[in-house]
Order: structure tokens, then sequence, then C-alpha cells
């Protein structure tokens, strides 16, 4: 069994548990109890990579389900980065977004650090000059 074929995808949302544990471990910034069980049920889509019994890798899709969505939350276990589970999971949103996402449709993310170059790999480009993201800290 090669290392690539050790992993498994299940195109399914997290639990909250799960995807606490995943983001912090993967130097995301935490989100409570609360925010996680308010919020993954709203995912569009939502896709896990598995190392046998164990969720390795997560990403997902938010938005309106019609004029905006945004990719959000990749984090693969620092443990198995560098295997090409970052690409895989974007392999599976990019399917989700060419099948179920009207053209019209406005497709973003947050790229932090080098997942820039990752996000390059699938058509996504930079915004700026003509518009930077923004965001409120609380």
């Amino acid at each position: 069994m090669t290392a690539a074929s050790s992993y498994t995808t299940r195109l399914a949302i997290p639990s909250s548990a799960t995807y606490q544990h995943l983001r912090v471990a993967a130097g995301m910034s935490a989100k409570s109890t609360a925010a996680a069980a308010k919020g993954l049920p709203n995912s569009l889509f939502a896709v896990q990579i598995l190392h046998g019994d164990e969720v390795v890798g997560i990403g997902r899709v938010i938005g309106d389900g019609g004029c905006f969505f945004q990719v959000t939350d990749i984090a693969v276990l620092p443990a198995h980065q560098g295997k090409g589970l970052g690409k895989r999971i974007m392999g599976e949103i990019m399917q989700f977004i060419e099948t179920e996402v009207p053209e019209s449709a406005y497709v973003s993310l947050i790229a932090d650090g080098q997942a820039q170059d990752l996000y390059a790999q699938f058509g996504f480009k930079h915004t700026a000059p003509a518009s930077v993201g923004m965001a409120l800290t609380r």
C-alpha cells in the first residue's frame, strides 16, 4: 500500500470535536464548542481525509448557496502534511464548485502564508489591488 492509498476521503461534515482539534493542531484559531456546533451544520460542502479511523484533514465550503461561496477550514494535522492531502481536499472542493456552484457566483478564500501556493494551483488569484481582504477582529 502506498502512502497516498493509506488515506480515504469522506464527504461529510466533521464532528465539532474533530473540527476544533484539527483547526488548533494545524495552527489555526480556536473555535468554541458553541460556535462549532452552530456553524458546522450550515456547511454547504465538507470533506474529511482519514488515516485509518482518524480524521487527519478537513475542508469546507460555506456561503449562501447561490451567489457567494467561501472555501474555508483547510486543515491537515502536522504529522500528515507534505503528503498531498491539501491538494486532495482542494480537489474534492473544486469538484463541488464545478458541479454545484453557479458560474456567476463569487468564490473566495483567505490564504494564510504559503497556502496561497496551493490555492493558486486551483485557479485562485490575488484580488489586490482591485480589492483587499478585510476582517473584523473581536
